[in-house]
């Protein structure tokens, strides 16, 4: 919700959620304007191994749960609740998600 212009407020309530056709999941988005995407991800079960590869550099902390993400060509990543990471544009990756999982991602720049 943009309450006012460049204010932007989200609700992490259940009825709040969509579902995320790029991952799966579910997506609760903060702001999407131009040159900046923001939200939320959330996977309540163990889903099949999610390969991302995101379109602008993606920042975000895990908020829930753990991952471990493997990158193309570079070390694999493990992360826990409290981790925070950064992604090249274009950098392929498979993520292997233990649920609960909830994290709050940034695309742009």
């Amino acid at each position: 919700m943009e309450p006012q212009p460049g204010l932007f407020v989200t609700s992490l309530a259940a009825d709040t959620w969509e579902p995320d056709p790029d991952v799966g999941g579910l997506m609760n988005i903060l702001c999407d304007v131009p040159g900046t995407w923001a939200g939320f991800t959330r996977f309540d079960t163990d889903p099949e191994p999610v390969p991302w590869t995101p379109p602008r550099r993606e920042s975000f902390v895990i908020l829930l749960g753990s991952v471990r993400i493997e990158v193309a060509g570079e070390r694999t990543l493990e992360l826990k609740a409290g981790d925070a990471a950064s992604l090249a544009a274009g950098t392929d990756t498979i993520w292997h998600i233990s649920a609960p999982f909830r994290e709050f991602w940034v695309i742009g720049g």
